[in-house]
């Protein structure tokens, strides 16, 4: 078939911004981090804006990720809360995700085994559908034994190994890193003595913040 001069030049027009295009660098898209949790992620008793979730995802971006953190917390849930509503939180795609469930287990004496059961569902789960985990823990207290606690606080260290999950050993413990627990509480907490203020939120991402990077490298990675 034969082409006049109009269509030769239209051809060619064609032909030169294919070429622009696939010469053009791919845009960075977001990697999208679910963060499963209970009030403590949910951002409980603050304006959303100052929630963990919101100041973690605006630490990540200001210090070279691209990301977004889909807030997966419900105040009061279990690690059996957690593991029941999977398909749920796991609904929109995800390229990674972030746990911190156990607290409400703690407060109410539940059997360390049973909410290690739990965490290692919702594990299996998130290597089922191949995603990087940073599981955050927390610290038990003597007041249910010494053994007890040292199940509680190990649950976390040996489902992180065993899934080889990035591990932040308690969400709360960077609030006493420099501090003694009396003057944090006084500094960190809101009134009820659990849940952090916005400056006890703003000392917790700085310190969970670098994990994360290091999760989202492992998303970027394709581990």
């Amino acid at each position: 078939m034969a082409y006049g001069a109009g269509g030769t030049v239209r051809n060619l027009a064609a032909a030169a911004g294919a070429v622009v295009l696939l010469a053009m660098p791919a845009v960075a898209q977001d990697v999208r981090v679910l963060a499963l949790g209970d009030s403590l992620t949910a951002g409980y008793g603050l304006p959303e804006a100052r929630g963990f979730v919101p100041v973690l995802e605006a630490w990540a971006n200001a210090n070279g990720a691209s990301v977004e953190i889909v807030n997966a917390g419900v105040s009061g849930d279990t690690t059996a809360g957690g593991l029941a509503r999977l398909d749920w939180a796991l609904a929109e795609p995800v390229d990674a995700a972030i746990v911190a469930l156990g607290g409400n287990d703690l407060l109410r004496g539940l059997d360390p085994a049973t909410s290690r059961a739990n965490l290692r569902g919702i594990l299996e789960r998130m290597e089922a559908e191949g995603l990087p985990v940073l599981l955050i823990g927390l610290q038990a207290p003597g007041n249910y034994g010494p053994q007890f606690q040292r199940a509680f606080d190990a649950m976390y260290v040996d489902l992180a190994a065993e899934f080889d999950a990035l591990h932040e050993v308690s969400f709360l413990g960077p609030l006493t890193e420099e501090l003694d627990i009396g003057t944090a509480r006084a500094r960190y907490l809101q009134n009820d003595g659990i849940h952090p203020n916005a400056e006890g939120v703003r000392v917790i991402v700085d310190a969970i913040g670098p994990r994360v990077l290091e999760l989202v490298e492992r998303v970027d990675a394709g581990t």
